[in-house]
């Protein structure tokens, strides 16, 4: 608690709280949506299996539209970066540097999962494990990889994507939306693989969002007037439809508010009621226009009605952050956030091994009364169990010394050249290789039968990657 006191006594008088609570409270909602609609059941082998139980419960389908917080996990990193990238470049920190440090907190708990996940297979296998059932156990706990992998694409894209929305401002998630227009129509008359890139072009554009947050406070608007401070810009230049697209600065009054909530939800409903997507916001089983995997237009409309209720909210959390309480309460979870969502997963198969072992491992059919009445006990015996976990994970990430970057390398000259070039190289191959793991174990079929749990190449890539950004960030070759 003390720690907490101090932690909040040292928040910067300008920081944007409400960003930490939107943060907590997104990862929050996904550990708690996984856990409510989780169905356990015995397979054909008598062993105790898993899966969502939406499919049950279509009428569950429009509550989805409020738990799919990811766009707001999104929104939140894109305002982040900005800050960050913005601070460190101002201390002289190049964008190799910013991606060295931004890798730091995201990978040191991230691997401590696959470290332990993968000891963990080899210890099931010495005492006689099939691969296929190691495998099912340790596809279950990476899902949550699935989105990292995403979010490790984003990050270093962030200098030239901020770089975009500094010439071009909300153009840019625009034409993004465009984009992921294209991917679905692709995705509904073909080619398919249209539709590949909007894993990555529809959380961009959310991101690029949280860049157009960043700017609004700062009041730096309008693209073609560079950095110049507000007040040497011409006011008397008549507002044309170009220039308010290219706008740095996300509309923050109430009215625009209102205007992105109603148009949000009003466009998802015309496109998931008489259009082609389905209600649902999170992936389900034959579906043919799948809105989270990969982010549909249905998804982004959502996201825009979300991001409306959200300004609307604004000003009113901001004033009930600055409490002494509520504020340390929201610094404590940040503290170990990536953690209880990397680990939320084990929690169910901890602890759905210890009732079976027991002989006590209820398994109410999805949607009945007997499973509502089994997810107030499941949901706290889950919470325990996860405390536990965090306990035990959580420092490695409360530990990590926060930096937005690091030094530049030192060197003159050619050689100093050269490194910047090797070691920019380097950071990028690292980044990549991550993204890589992080897909491939995804893609793999969860009954493969793969001898440490993680398919091979996957575990070699992470190992590989990690490793590289880790001995980078130590001052590797930073001499010239």
């Amino acid at each position: 608690m003390r720690r907490l006191a101090r932690l909040a006594a040292r928040t910067p008088a300008d920081r944007e709280r409400y960003l930490d609570l939107l943060r907590a409270l997104a990862i929050v909602l996904v550990v708690l949506g996984h856990w409510m609609i989780a169905t356990i059941y015995y397979d054909q082998q008598g062993r105790p299996d898993g899966h969502s139980a939406l499919p049950a419960m279509p009428w569950a389908f429009p509550l989805t539209w409020a738990v799919q917080v990811m766009p707001v996990f999104f929104l939140v990193g894109g305002y982040a970066n900005a800050a960050s990238l913005a601070s460190q470049r101002n201390r002289g920190a190049d964008a190799i540097g910013w991606l060295l440090g931004r890798s730091a907190r995201l990978l040191r708990p991230t691997t401590a999962l696959v470290v332990v996940l993968a000891g963990s297979a080899v210890i099931a296998r010495l005492v006689g494990a099939e691969p296929s059932q190691v495998r099912t156990v340790v596809w279950f706990a990476t899902i949550p990889l699935w989105f990292l992998a995403a979010y490790f694409a984003v990050v270093p894209l962030t200098p030239v994507m901020y770089a975009l929305h500094r010439r071009f401002g909300l153009a840019v998630p625009a034409g993004l939306v465009l984009l992921v227009a294209l991917g679905d129509l692709g995705r509904a008359v073909g080619p398919a693989e249209l539709a590949l890139p909007n894993y990555l072009l529809g959380w961009l554009a959310i991101h690029q969002l949280g860049f157009a947050w960043y700017d609004a406070r700062r009041r730096n608007c309008h693209p073609a007037d560079g950095d110049r401070p507000d007040a040497d810009r011409d006011r008397s230049r008549p507002a044309d439809g170009l220039a308010l697209i290219r706008t740095r600065c996300l509309p923050m009054s109430r009215r625009a508010a209102l205007l992105m909530m109603a148009a949000g939800l009003g466009v998802a409903v015309l496109l998931t009621g008489p259009g082609p997507y389905p209600v649902s916001m999170i992936s389900m089983p034959g579906e043919r226009l799948d809105n989270a995997a990969p982010p549909s237009l249905a998804l982004l409309a959502v996201a825009t009605g979300q991001l409306g209720l959200i300004l609307l909210l604004r000003e009113r959390a901001e004033r009930w952050l600055r409490r002494s309480r509520p504020w340390k309460a929201v610094i404590g979870v940040n503290a170990v956030v990536l953690t209880a969502f990397l680990w939320h997963l084990s929690a169910v198969i901890l602890l759905v091994g210890a009732l079976d072992a027991l002989g006590v491992l209820p398994t109410p059919a999805a949607g009945t009364a007997a499973w509502f009445g089994w997810r107030l006990p499941w949901l706290l015996l889950l919470s325990l169990v996860l405390a536990g976990l965090v306990t035990i994970f959580g420092p490695i990430e409360a530990g990590t010394r926060r930096t937005g970057g690091a030094d530049r390398p030192r060197g003159d000259g050619r050689s100093g050249r050269r490194w910047a070039t090797v070691r920019g190289t380097l950071v990028v191959a690292g980044y990549a290789a991550i993204v890589y793991a992080m897909v491939a174990n995804s893609t793999t079929a969860k009954t493969a039968p793969e001898m440490l749990g993680l398919p091979a190449d996957a575990l070699v890539a992470y190992l590989a990657g990690a490793g590289t950004l880790r001995l980078l960030r130590s001052g590797w070759g930073s001499r010239g």
